[in-house]
């Protein structure tokens, strides 16, 4: 047994050796003990240059423009995928009720979200009904169809209603970690990380999804683990599919005129 031990703790340090060298410039003669962690191409592939914009709302060179208060040509009618048909006035587009929910007309798999959302200065209704909609990170053919960051008022928590219902929850999964939400009226921005689930080829989860998101600037999800798409009654349970598209969500008779604007998004 001493034997043993003694060979698996040399093994050990030949594999910590050997990863150490292989993090090792090949071709720069080593001059201290630090350089043996520090690692260079080819070792590892240099991370590729990302222009920043102008300003933290401003998208980056490598990000993929959904809306840019112009046009509505990223979109489709979530109903018939033809034309969105929501109404685009001063470099907004509001929700349109009677036309339903709009989603992307890409499908997306991993990513980065920027966008940003107004509740109506002159919002009426209490809980569920003040300025409901919501972002389906991922809305598929399901048939809980996808899953959901909400999208409500909760300005200083005078909207009173299920925490995780909120804005800043996973819809009826996760409560937010906090309640940065600004006033009906003025802009909310999210920025949103979306990591999709994995699935073995019988439709078993191989990994789940993850979210982690800010609301202004305040972080309300910590890369969370997603237990399934977004049910409004009962469990919330995962579906195989593929990259899908995402979805702005026009809640029927509880949505106000909720607008959207600057939206943009970055594959990972």
């Amino acid at each position: 047994m001493k034997i043993t031990l003694i060979c698996s703790v040399a093994a050990l340090l030949l594999s910590a050796k050997a990863s150490a060298q292989m993090m090792v410039d090949p071709t720069k003669p080593l001059t201290n003990k630090a350089e043996e962690t520090e690692i260079f191409p080819p070792q590892a592939a240099e991370p590729k240059v990302v222009t920043p914009g102008k300003s933290f709302d401003t998208a980056p060179s490598d990000a993929i423009i959904l809306f840019d208060g112009k046009s509505l040509d990223e979109w489709v009618s979530t109903r018939d995928k033809g034309p969105a048909k929501w109404k685009l006035e001063n470099g907004v587009m509001t929700v349109n009720k009677p036309s339903g929910d709009i989603q992307t007309k890409r499908n997306f798999t991993n990513y980065q979200l920027h966008i940003e959302f107004q509740i109506p200065a002159n919002i009426t209704g209490s809980g569920q009904s003040r300025g409901n909609s919501g972002i389906f990170l991922a809305a598929t053919n399901g048939k809980a169809g996808g899953y959901e960051i909400q999208v409500l008022d909760g300005y200083n928590n005078e909207n009173k209603t299920y925490v995780n219902g909120m804005v800043g929850s996973i819809y009826k999964e996760n409560i937010p970690l906090a309640n940065p939400a600004r006033k009906a009226g003025e802009w909310n921005v999210y920025d949103i990380v979306w990591t999709a689930p994995t699935f073995n080829a019988d439709g078993t989860v191989k990994t789940k999804a993850r979210v982690t998101a800010f609301l202004n600037g305040v972080l309300v999800q910590n890369n969370f683990e997603v237990e399934g798409e977004t049910n409004y009654i009962g469990k919330h349970e995962y579906v195989k599919h593929g990259p899908a598209p995402i979805r702005l969500q026009a809640h029927g008779d509880r949505s106000e005129p909720i607008s959207y604007r600057n939206i943009w998004l970055r594959e990972l």
